[in-house]
């Protein structure tokens, strides 16, 4: 296969980048909301002892994506 060719459909590039684009805006506008709050305490104090770990979800586009880099997110 040359260097060129493509794996996927023009339309499911374009769906793929479509369903990013939506991502990295809500991202982006969650970050901006974040960067307007006061900063966090330092004081160990307020922190709890057991904190939980968040999840991490992967779409279906962003896995077609790293696939096609050869990035493995499994």
């Amino acid at each position: 296969m040359a260097s060129y060719d493509d794996l996927s459909t023009m339309a499911q590039m374009h769906a793929d980048a479509a369903s990013t684009r939506t991502t990295l805006e809500r991202h982006l506008a969650r970050a901006a909301a974040h960067a307007t709050r006061p900063a966090p305490s330092i004081h160990f104090a307020d922190y709890p002892r057991e904190v939980t770990k968040r999840d991490i979800e992967v779409g279906e586009a962003a896995q077609r994506i790293a696939n096609a880099l050869s990035l493995h997110l499994d």
